[in-house]
């Protein structure tokens, strides 16, 4: 077996750095008709016959399929490496986050967070906000039990939901509602004389919902767009059909990127250390699993299957991540592997052991306190 590789100098990776624009425009061609498509054979499906009418439980599959490919082009203008053009990938990263309900750039802006720290498990705690065993270990039972059933994987369907229709519309109201709170309690505070320093206040206003005024408008705008497409599809389908198909079909697609997300980083044997002697060649290499999945799928989600690559190098565009993979498969041999039969125990992996620097069960965290 080869020699492991002990840093990101052993591997060749500014050739597959290389963005092609024609590839770029071809990837969301074969991703946004197909989806305008499938969403123009909806009403005629809906008011056939019964038996023509199950039609639209495959047509509802591929919208699916086809939400979680935009999501993964949306991640790649996230990281500048659709496009060769900055502000390509930010035009089209918008528009993607409009076609998934979710703000774009706050969001590629948590994510750059998760790949910078990486496997620093004292820093990020995953998408599903993981608890190390000593917090859980303090929580009432009947608290253990709440953590536990909100983290099973059922949970990823009205949790992809809340993700993708819920959660961006809270924060832009719950932000508006922080401001709006702050600048009457200083007119309160200050009287008439106050109304002078609305403008330098709202400037220097920070919510708890984004974090720069640039969030905020690509929040408010997301919303403006998403609102608005709502209320259109709803016209032309009728609200009910189009909420019945649009619902479930945003459901299963965040369920599914938010399993992948999940099993590429909570694995047996993963890299989940704290601070101290936190390595970021490790958490790319040791805290990132590839996943094994057929090719159909590979295509759906824009082989972000090969995921140790891109977290050591998020530059590369998906189109270029296999050939980087293949081309490096020699060091990537001892990398961690997954098959979908594998990904049921993945998710039993929900606390953070600070003092083993693993990820480890609820079973497996009660079992060690009581022997202890």
């Amino acid at each position: 077996m080869p020699a492991p590789p002990r840093s990101r100098r052993d591997f060749n990776l500014a050739g597959f750095r290389k963005r092609d624009n024609r590839i770029a425009a071809w990837q969301l061609f074969t991703t946004l008709v197909p989806t305008a498509v499938l969403w123009a054979m909806v009403p005629s499906l809906a008011a056939a016959p019964w038996g023509v009418r199950l039609l639209l439980l495959p047509v509802l599959a591929l919208l699916v399929l086809f939400s979680a490919r935009s999501f993964s082009l949306m991640h790649d203008c996230g990281h500048d490496a659709l496009w060769a053009s900055p502000r390509l990938n930010r035009f089209t990263g918008f528009l993607l986050g409009g076609v998934n309900a979710i703000p774009q750039y706050p969001w590629s802006r948590g994510h750059a967070f998760h790949h910078k720290h990486n496997g620093n498990w004292e820093l990020y705690r995953g998408p599903s906000a993981l608890l190390s065993v000593d917090k859980f270990l303090k929580l009432s039972v009947g608290e253990q039990r709440r953590y536990a059933f909100t983290r099973h994987p059922l949970m990823l369907f009205p949790g992809g939901f809340f993700y993708l229709i819920l959660r961006p519309r809270l924060q832009l109201l719950l932000g508006v509602w922080q401001w709006a709170s702050t600048m009457l309690r200083h007119l309160v505070m200050n009287g008439w004389r106050g109304f002078a320093e609305l403008p330098g206040l709202t400037r220097e206003f920070r919510s708890s919902h984004w974090y720069t005024a640039g969030e905020f408008y690509d929040l408010l705008l997301n919303n403006v767009v998403v609102l608005s497409s709502w209320w259109l599809m709803g016209r032309w389908l009728g609200y009910g059909l189009f909420w019945s198909c649009y619902a479930t079909v945003m459901t299963f697609s965040a369920a599914i990127f938010i399993c992948i997300f999940f099993v590429q980083h909570n694995y047996p044997g993963s890299y989940a250390h704290g601070s101290e002697g936190w390595s970021y060649f490790k958490g790319a290499i040791d805290g990132s699993s590839n996943l094994l999945l057929p090719p159909i799928l590979n295509w759906f989600s824009a082989d972000i299957a090969f995921h140790s690559i891109h977290h050591l190098c998020e530059r590369i565009p998906n189109y270029r991540l296999r050939a980087c993979h293949q081309a490096h498969a020699h060091l990537l041999a001892g990398c961690t592997y997954l098959r979908i039969q594998d990904i049921p125990a993945c998710f039993k992996l929900i606390l953070w052991d600070s003092q083993a620097n693993a990820l480890v069960s609820v079973h497996t965290a009660l079992q060690a306190n009581s022997q202890a």
